[in-house]
């Protein structure tokens, strides 16, 4: 498929998906007129780097990672290792602090709105 019907398919744009070609995270081959051709799977490809990027992993770990998932599921490939557990785990922990920070928050906001009301 052309990179239009790819970021129709997606909703991401021609430009970003250009980056992530430009990052190494998405290949496309080229057509005899040099257009980019991107096969089905680039779909789920797309999917799964929208999901690392809004988890807040930069495009150098989210090449790293991406050998090491299935497109389709986000689950583990033949080649995931003992590392990937690891990063894995560094992310999910990083994330977990910015939930509780945001919590906090949250939580300070939620007071500041209840003192203005009144209650």
């Amino acid at each position: 498929m052309r990179i239009g019907q790819l970021a129709r398919l997606t909703n991401v744009s021609e430009r970003s998906l250009r980056y992530y070609e430009a990052q190494g995270l998405l290949r496309a081959d080229r057509t005899p007129g040099g257009h980019r051709d991107y096969p089905e799977a680039a779909v789920d490809r797309v999917v799964r780097i929208q999901e690392l990027f809004a988890a807040g992993l930069h495009s150098s770990r989210i090449a790293q990672l991406l050998p090491c998932m299935r497109d389709t599921d986000g689950g583990p490939s033949a080649v995931a290792t003992p590392r990937l557990v690891a990063d894995l785990t560094a992310e999910r922990d990083r994330i977990d602090r910015m939930i509780a920070d945001l919590a906090r928050s949250r939580d300070t906001l939620d007071e500041v709105i209840d003192a203005a009301r009144g209650r």
